[in-house]
């Protein structure tokens, strides 16, 4: 029984340090969940709310909101008059970027008069790596790069490219979903101030000329064609119950293209609606027709804003006030659906054009389901007029690369070469036959030669080196993704990762959780390594395995840690990440063993060092991405060959490292780590008993070997007619 007491020592630990170092990390000052007062987004004295003070030095009074999207003027005394020392802009009234727990890392920005980054604050954010794997004062140092910087720069995550005009900022390993997201935030919040106060140039766009070939539009036609677009916003996207209901559904197209505006208005109500406004204004019809959340926003009075649409062109935001907005009655076109609220909405400003992508905005409210705190998030859906229907077709459009294209670009070879990796342990697999035949119980390299081999690039170069860990966290995010709201460029920001992903999957249907489990999991070829390594320096006599009895049991374990995280997770997904801690992965690679307290390190460095004398107890008893994959595993398509004498022999299982051969013979392949070892047996007629007592039978008997078959037999001999005597 001392084995068993050693793994309930090692348990007992792991729960001491996922518990003991949660609340010492969370302190006063922590930004993680903060609890922010609800008038930072409505009050216009934002900086009775926030310190502004902190993110533009020397000011000592500031204006209210001002502008769209808002910020506010910084002043200091000098001489008895009030000097302009700055801008403040708060994050959220400019981008709802999401970071990597899908909410955004709400910043207060400070910039100079000249357009350089003076100050930064990080109010709250809801990233768990930054508050159990990663200290807060990383994301700190992070945006003190910005320091000092142009808002008109080309600023990314990455090396500098002087010859491109490119600034690199450095990274923080192990967030790299984060510190996108917050480059947009920066870069973006920068932008929305710098071109309303004259820092950078209005962008100006050639007004667009129309087809106009006089055509009658219904409203299929006008759907079909692209002019009239859709927005769906379902319950679940803004945190409540589920339902087949939308939230809110809107219509809008840009009625000054002539076919469009006859279409929604009529003849005269067109030409009415061109009389009203300027040469260079714009107008775009909006309608509701399901929901009861209105698009003009509850909170509207004269003089104000329309605070639930906007539209973005380019980096350039428009809003919209009661002296922008017309009534509008009723659409003409046929076949048009019936609907509950409607408007006009005139764009007036020269930096817009109705020739080139813009994006229909509405912000509605998303309700946090673990706080009850209610924030803005934004829904957009693309906009452009077809090449019919303006004049020389679509101007050409050079679109900057999203964030994560610009990392596949950066990343190309390493992106390369473990695509290659990946390829490459999938083949040889697949090749795995050939292997176990050339293999024998006394010389394994045929097999162990490749797969010692993914072990070791696994943990040099995945996982200290990319740091492509998978992780119980992607498989929760992923879940409340597919509950709530998918969002691709989340997941493909860590290319590597959203690779790996889709390797497991593939592989996890097709020969089970063994693959990635035991071939290239980052910590399972650690771990098992060093189990090897200990055998191989003398400490074999003191390596041991669990009895069956108390691994049957045992092995259930990591099945309760998944579904216990998962059903946290419903409830919090914050907490579940934090438990999900029961993981080294982060304390390993991530992050590493010295840089983290105590607790952590303790955790990790138990199981790693329990390896060297137990075969990776982590994989067969806490492992919940393990859990996670084994269910799956039980539909794969191929699995390990099998004899009719299996159910009796035990050579097989005597050896089996994973405990995954049951006292019938039978492999469990949820539990299998897919060593091949088994298989090396399986044709090897001097280890297999059946083999071995059919090849001394036939050597009694002189009789030839014949080849071993697939189905582990030799093939049988069949005697051979004697000729037939010649006439």
């Amino acid at each position: 029984m001392k084995p068993l007491s050693a793994l309930r020592g090692i348990a007992m630990a792991a729960l001491l340090a996922a518990t003991t170092l949660v609340p010492a990390q969370v302190s006063a000052q922590s930004a993680y969940e903060a609890n922010l007062p609800p008038e930072i987004n409505t009050s216009p004295a934002l900086c009775d709310y926030v310190p502004c003070k902190e993110v533009l030095p020397g000011a000592t009074s500031f204006s209210e909101r001002k502008g769209q999207p808002p910020y506010v003027e910084g002043y200091a005394e000098e001489n008895g008059q009030r000097k302009l020392v700055g801008y403040v802009v708060l994050s959220t009234d400019v981008t709802d970027t999401p970071a990597y727990s899908g909410k955004p890392v709400i910043t207060l920005i400070g910039l100079t008069p000249q357009g350089n980054f003076a100050g930064i604050k990080i109010l709250k954010h809801s990233e768990p790596i930054l508050l159990l794997g990663i200290p807060e004062s990383a994301l700190v140092k992070f945006n003190n790069q910005y320091l000092g910087k142009f808002v008109g720069a080309n600023i990314e995550i990455g090396r500098s490219r002087p010859e491109e005009e490119i600034i690199g900022l450095d990274a923080i390993s192990g967030a790299t979903v984060t510190v996108i997201a917050q480059n947009q935030v920066m870069m973006m919040s920068g932008a929305a101030v710098g071109r309303q106060v004259g820092i950078l140039e209005k962008t100006v766009r050639p007004q667009a000329r129309f087809v106009d070939s006089g055509r009658k539009l219904d409203w299929a036609t006008l759907v079909k064609e692209g002019v009239v677009q859709r927005l769906t916003v379902m319950p679940e996207q803004v945190g409540l119950e589920r339902g087949k209901d939308p939230f809110i559904d809107l219509w809008y197209g840009y009625l000054n293209h002539p076919e469009v505006g006859r279409a929604i208005m009529g003849e005269t109500g067109w030409r009415d609606l061109m009389a009203r406004i300027k040469e260079g204004e714009h107008a775009l019809f909006v309608i509701r027709t399901a929901g009861r959340e209105s698009f003009k926003g509850s909170g509207f009075v004269r003089g104000g804003i329309y605070d639930r649409v906007q539209l973005r062109q380019g980096q350039d935001v428009f809003t919209f006030r009661d002296l922008d907005y017309y009534n509008l009655y009723g659409i003409s076109a046929p076949g048009a659906p019936s609907f509950t609220e409607s408007a006009i909405f005139i764009v007036r400003s020269s930096s817009f054009s109705g020739a080139f992508p813009w994006k229909f905005i509405f912000l509605g409210n998303r309700i946090d389901r673990e706080t009850g705190a209610r924030t803005f998030i934004n829904f957009d859906r693309e906009y452009w007029l077809p090449d019919a229907y303006i004049e020389g077709g679509r101007p050409e459009v050079k679109k900057p690369d999203a964030p994560w294209v610009r990392v596949w670009k950066t990343r190309a070879l390493e992106i390369v070469l473990f695509s290659a990796l990946l390829v490459a342990v999938a083949v040889v697999y697949a090749k795995r036959d050939e292997l176990t035949r050339r293999s024998t119980r006394k010389n394994k390299w045929p097999v162990n030669a490749f797969k010692y081999s993914a072990w070791i690039i696994s943990i040099g170069f995945v996982g200290f080196g990319l740091l492509a860990q998978p992780s119980i966290t992607q498989v929760l995010t992923w879940f409340h993704s597919l509950l709530f709201k998918w969002e691709w460029e989340l997941f493909l920001t860590d290319p590597f990762i959203f690779l790996f992903w889709i390797f497991i999957i593939v592989t996890v249907f097709v020969w089970g959780r063994g693959l990635f489990c035991g071939w290239l999991c980052p910590f399972g070829s650690l771990s098992e390594l060093l189990y090897k390594v200990g055998g191989a320096i003398g400490l074999k006599r003191f390596q041991f395995a669990l009895p069956m009895k108390w691994h049957n049991r045992l092995k259930w374990v990591k099945y309760a840690v998944f579904f216990g995280l998962l059903a946290v997770s419903m409830f919090s997904m914050g907490l579940a990440e934090k438990l999900a801690e029961v993981e080294p992965f982060k304390t390993t690679f991530l992050v590493g063993l010295f840089n983290r307290s105590w607790p952590y390190t303790l955790f990790a460095a138990g199981l790693l060092g329990l390896s060297i004398f137990m075969e990776r107890p982590f994989c067969k008893y806490l492992c919940p991405l393990g859990a996670s994959l084994a269910m799956p595993s039980t539909f794969r398509w191929f699995g390990l060959r099998r004899k009719q004498e299996c159910d009796s022999c035990k050579a097989c299982a005597v050896g089996c490292g994973s405990l995954a051969i049951d006292e019938k013979g039978r492999i469990d392949h949820r539990e299998c780590m897919l060593c091949l070892d088994c298989m090396v047996l399986y044709t090897d007629d001097h280890a297999c008993p059946p083999l071995a007592q059919e090849r001394k039978r036939r050597t009694k008997d002189g009789l030839p070997l014949t080849p071993i078959g697939k189905d582990g037999y030799y093939i049988p001999i069949k005697p051979v007619a004697p000729a037939a005597p010649r006439a």
